[in-house]
C-alpha cells in the first residue's frame, strides 16, 4: 500500500464526512453528526499516515525531503490542516454543524490534488532553492494560517445564514437553531483569524528568511510576496477594526470572506496567473 493509495481514500473520506454533517443538520439526527465526526478523526489519521508514508517514500527513492515542495503536495498538506483545525474547534465548542461549511473546503483541496489533470503527483527532487530548512517552517506556518482563514470563512458564511431575517418558515427557523448563537459565531470569527494572522505573520517573517538564504534578498516584490502582504493587510485592516473600531458582526465576517478570496489567489491565482519565483511553489 503507498501513500497514493491512502490518499485516494482520505480525498472520498473527505467527501462522505462533509456528506453525513450535512444530512445530520438538515435531518437533525445527532447520531449522524456523530458518525461524520468518527468519519473526520479516522480520515484524518489517515491522512496523517499517507504524508508520512510520502515522506518515508521520498527517502526510499534516494531524494529525501518533506512532502511539501510542489502544489500537490501543499494541497495535500492544507486538505489536512483544515481538518486538523477543524476538529480542533468542533471539540472546543461543542458543535458539529460547522462541518457542513469547514469540511468541503477540506475535500475541495484533496479533491483538486487528486483529480486535476494537470496535477503532478510525482515525488520528485527538490529545486536547488527549495533545498533549505526554512522552506518547512515556512510552508507549515503559512498553510496553517491560511487553513484557519477557511474555517474562518466557513464560520462568517454560517454567520451571515444565521444572521436574524425576515419572513422565514418554520422550517428554516428549526434549521438555523441548530447553528450556534450570534456571538460564539462572531467571536469564532475573530479568534480564528487571529491565529490565522499569527501564523500567516511567522510564515512571511520565515519565508523572508528562506529568501535570503535561496536568492540573496528577503523581499523581491514577486508576485507570490506582494499578494501575501496584500492578504495580511486585510487580515490587519481587519484586526484593526474589530479591536480599534469595535466592528463586530456582519462587516467582519465579510472582510473575514474577503480575505479567505486573498487566500485563495495569493495561493492559486499567483502560480496560474502570474510568473515569478514562486510560481512552481508551494505556499
Amino acid at each position: 500500500m503507498n501513500s497514493s493509495y491512502l490518499l485516494s481514500l482520505v480525498t472520498f473520506g473527505y467527501f462522505f464526512s462533509a456528506l453525513f454533517y450535512l444530512i445530520s443538520l438538515v435531518i437533525k439526527k445527532s447520531g449522524i453528526g456523530r458518525l461524520a465526526t468518527g468519519i473526520l478523526w479516522a480520515v484524518l489519521a489517515i491522512h496523517t499516515g499517507a504524508i508520512i508514508l510520502r515522506w518515508v517514500e521520498s527517502y526510499q527513492l534516494g531524494i529525501g525531503h518533506a512532502p511539501l515542495s510542489n502544489l500537490y503536495e501543499s494541497l495535500i498538506f492544507f486538505a489536512w490542516t483544515i481538518a486538523l483545525i477543524y476538529v480542533w474547534i468542533e471539540w472546543k465548542i461543542g458543535s458539529k454543524t460547522i462541518g457542513v461549511f469547514a469540511t468541503p473546503f477540506a475535500f475541495l483541496a484533496m479533491a483538486y490534488a487528486s483529480f486535476s489533470p494537470n496535477m503532478n503527483d510525482r515525488i520528485q527532487p527538490l529545486l536547488p532553492a527549495l533545498q533549505s530548512n526554512w522552506l518547512i517552517a515556512h510552508v507549515v506556518t503559512c498553510f496553517l494560517g491560511y487553513a484557519a482563514f477557511a474555517v474562518s470563512c466557513s464560520v462568517s458564511i454560517m454567520f451571515l445564514i444565521k444572521k436574524p431575517k425576515t419572513r422565514l418558515t418554520k422550517e428554516q427557523q428549526g434549521l438555523l437553531g441548530y447553528f450556534p448563537e450570534i456571538a460564539v459565531l462572531d467571536d469564532l470569527i475573530y479568534q480564528t483569524i487571529v491565529i490565522g494572522f499569527l501564523l500567516l505573520t511567522l510564515g512571511i517573517a520565515t519565508g523572508s528568511i528562506w529568501a535570503h538564504s535561496a536568492w540573496g534578498t528577503y523581499w523581491s516584490w514577486d508576485p507570490k510576496e506582494t499578494w501575501s502582504l496584500i492578504t495580511w493587510l486585510v487580515y490587519a485592516a481587519l484586526l484593526h477594526a474589530r479591536m480599534m473600531k469595535g466592528w463586530h458582526g456582519s462587516r467582519i465576517a465579510w472582510l473575514s470572506i474577503i480575505g479567505f478570496a486573498c487566500v485563495l489567489f495569493t495561493y492559486f491565482g499567483v502560480n496560474f496567473l502570474l510568473s515569478g519565483l514562486h510560481s512552481y511553489g508551494a505556499a
